[in-house]
C-alpha cells in the first residue's frame, strides 16, 4: 500500500478509483461519483432570468400544466 502523503494527486486519484471499483463495482462507483458532479454556471443569476418576469400564479399554472402532461404521458 502506498502512503497518501508521498503520492502524487494523480496516484491518489487512480488508487481511489480502483478502491471504489473494487468495493462497489463499476456501476456503484459511477453512481457514487455522480453525487459529486459540480455542474457549471451561476444558478442564482440564471434563476433571476427565468423567474423575475413571472408572478406566482404563472409559476403555479405552469407546474400544474406540467404535472397534467406527465400524467397523460404515462
Amino acid at each position: 500500500m502506498m502512503n497518501g502523503q508521498t503520492m502524487s494527486l494523480e496516484q491518489i486519484r487512480i488508487a481511489g478509483m480502483e478502491a471504489l471499483a473494487c468495493e462497489l463495482g463499476i456501476v456503484g462507483m459511477v453512481r457514487f461519483l455522480q453525487q459529486f458532479e459540480t455542474g457549471h454556471g451561476d444558478y442564482s443569476k440564471d434563476r433571476h432570468k427565468w423567474l423575475d418576469d413571472q408572478d406566482m400564479d404563472t409559476v403555479v399554472k405552469r407546474i400544474r400544466e406540467k404535472r397534467e402532461a406527465n400524467k397523460k404521458a404515462k
